[in-house]
């Protein structure tokens, strides 16, 4: 599903794919465990759906293929060499959060067809493909020459790694454990700041949705935006979690609206202005429109802020969208 609904949105526009997509550790150091986690150990081993991956030296040239794995490795303080611009930023392919943290520009390697041939040429130490469809057929060519960092262990969802994952492994990986512990611990204690300020969140039900073209579909946990809402205090949707397999993203037909009625709904638009969105008659059918209790996100940075999965655009979303989830609560 994954694959379809990217291809879909990419034939809208470029941006409209990185709108449309977009659990704790699963990689623990082996060998040399306590200079791993003490932040410089090598060789290092990550654990991968795919096996364990070992690096041998702490890298230097890092490319970051998965969504957000990036800014990941620009908050432990490493320049990536070669990126996919997964949100259609353009510029310098992470978020205006992350862009101060870039040295330079890094090479745009493109998202669903990456040339093994870009890869090598930028001669990397290690690729990051953390938050990814899982598939090892993906990247077979670059594996052949350089170590892939992919989902952790017991990742089952396409792009289901979450914020707390993709750090411990990115953080691992680069050799960067005690920097990366920090991160996590930083954003737990701001989640917990902010959930403790809303007490309006706890146990609320919410349906997060995006709508491109003639379609619209529903986000399932596994997926960075629910995680978002549920640590919040929120609880996904139980009908919409019903729905889920393997994928993060449930499509959902224009008649199926009503699927997205909850406590809080949160949709935001792909392909289609905002306003347009906001004017939708169907959308505005359902009883949590009709009450108040929907949000329509139109600020592209805090859609990409709430889309991007990263401990930096994570922390910037959270400046903004919990004082707008309240407001549509009315609380």
């Amino acid at each position: 599903m994954e694959q379809r609904l990217i291809r879909r949105a990419t034939a809208l526009t470029a941006g409209a794919l990185a709108l449309a997509l977009s659990t704790s550790c699963g990689a623990e150091p082996a060998g040399d465990g306590e200079g791993a986690a003490a932040g410089g150990g090598f060789p290092v081993t990550v654990e991968t759906v795919h096996g364990d991956v070992e690096i041998a030296e702490k890298p230097t040239d890092v490319v970051a293929l998965g969504w957000s794995d990036a800014e990941a490795a620009l908050a432990l303080g490493v320049q990536p060499v070669g990126l996919s611009d997964w949100q259609a930023y353009g510029g310098k392919g992470v978020g205006p959060w992350a862009e101060d943290l870039l040295d330079a520009e890094p090479a745009d390697l493109g998202t669903m067809e990456v040339s093994a041939e870009a890869v090598a040429n930028l001669d990397p130490d290690v690729v990051l493909n953390t938050r990814s469809d899982g598939q090892e057929s993906t990247l077979s060519t670059v594996r052949e020459f350089v170590p892939v960092v992919d989902p952790p262990q017991g990742v089952e969802v396409s792009y289901g790694t979450t914020w707390r994952q993709q750090m411990t492994q990115v953080s691992l990986a680069l050799g960067e454990v005690e920097k990366g512990e920090e991160l996590i611990a930083d954003l737990e204690a701001r989640f917990a700041e902010v959930a403790a300020e809303h007490p309006e969140f706890e146990g609320r039900t919410v349906a997060v949705g995006a709508f491109y073209g003639d379609r619209l579909g529903a986000y399932v946990p596994g997926d960075s935006r629910v995680d978002f809402m549920e640590e919040l205090g929120f609880e996904s949707k139980p009908e919409i979690n019903d729905l889920a397999g393997d994928e993060f993203y449930v499509d959902l037909g224009l008649e199926e609206v009503e699927t997205l009625d909850a406590d809080l709904t949160v949709v935001f638009p792909i392909g289609m202005e905002a306003a347009e969105l906001a004017d939708n008659e169907l959308l505005n059918s359902i009883p949590s429109a009709r009450d108040g209790r929907l949000v329509v996100l139109d600020d592209p940075d805090l859609v990409n802020a709430f889309s991007s999965g990263s401990t930096l655009g994570i922390a910037h979303a959270l400046d903004e969208a919990p004082q707008v989830f309240s407001a549509a609560l009315g609380d």
